[in-house]
């Protein structure tokens, strides 16, 4: 018989690790954040102390956590969804351990334990991109653009040269550090280029910042793929707000271009890049990070 479990009446305490958890061989410090299949949370590794932020796999409407941090799916129906997730889980692990570039987050560990999988990476200090915008933090001038977005495109571009496509970038994906130097976070999205459609797999998508192809499973995902999401997100410095989604363009696009909305406070050739990767259909758009940073070259 399946267990019962409700959300309503489940401790909250239990929905998180909570402070001097041990797992594996580090221990739990607090949360750092929380989406619907995964939390992270700030931890020490035991043998030296360094921080390291561990990420675990903990979907809360397929499973639950008992009071011995063990996860459970919730029924019957659950598990199998639950299962087929963690797997996925644990090989987006293994493809980022092999993904080594400095804009790119830095897995050095993942392992198994509590019935779910975690993912070790090391600990960087910054802020998000979207509360930079949302808090107005930082002047958003021609060079702070430049600075963060083609050294973040460097990062794509080895993503791309295994064959892959990131599919979730978006400001709260781009860890700003010092020097305004980015870091590309959550790679739970992340699959092959392929020429076939890939049913198996959710779609991951985020309004304003997914291309059309995305929403569609027969749509065809490639590097342009993730250019329109920079675009979109370089689009969001500009407004400093969400862009309009890619079906709503479809629809209408009543998205003025940067080129006329941003003419005299930006230079021509930054604001057509940008409108080069937002262009709404794939085709239109960029092919290559090589590509976009030609066009980001006052030169290109």
């Amino acid at each position: 018989m399946a267990e019962y479990y409700d959300p309503e009446t489940y401790p909250k305490q239990w929905n998180y690790l909570q402070s001097g958890t041990i797992i594996d061989q580090y221990m739990i410090e607090r949360e750092l954040a929380h989406g619907g299949f995964s939390s992270v949370y700030l931890a020490r590794q035991m043998a030296d102390q360094v921080q390291v932020a561990i990420k675990e796999y903990l979907p809360r409407k397929l499973a639950h956590r008992t009071w011995n941090n063990v996860v459970v799916p919730n029924g019957d129906e659950a598990k199998a969804l639950f299962m087929r997730g963690r797997a996925l889980f644990f090989e987006e692990a293994k493809v980022l351990a092999m993904l080594k570039h400095h804009n790119i987050v830095d897995v050095i560990n993942f392992f198994q334990a509590n019935d779910t999988v975690y993912m070790v990476m090391a600990y960087d200090y910054g802020v998000t991109l979207d509360k930079i915008l949302h808090k107005r933090m930082l002047p958003i001038t021609e060079e702070f653009l430049l600075t963060v977005f083609r050294q973040l495109l460097t990062g794509i571009e080895v993503v791309h040269h295994k064959g892959l496509v990131h599919l979730d970038i978006k400001p709260a994906n781009i860890l700003i550090r010092s020097g305004n130097d980015p870091l590309l976070l959550d790679f739970g999205a992340i699959r092959k280029i392929s020429l076939s459609p890939q049913r198996s797999r959710a779609k991951v998508l985020t309004n304003g910042y997914s291309p059309i192809e995305q929403y569609d499973s027969q749509g065809n995902l490639g590097p342009w793929s993730d250019l329109y999401a920079v675009g979109a997100s370089m689009r969001a410095c500009l407004d400093c707000r969400i862009p309009m989604s890619s079906p709503d363009r479809v629809k209408q696009d009543d998205l003025p271009p940067a080129v006329k909305a941003f003419k005299r406070r930006y230079p021509e050739y930054l604001l057509k890049a940008i409108d080069w990767a937002m262009a709404v259909f794939p085709e239109h758009r960029p092919q290559s990070v090589a590509q976009m940073q030609a066009a980001l070259s006052p030169a290109g």
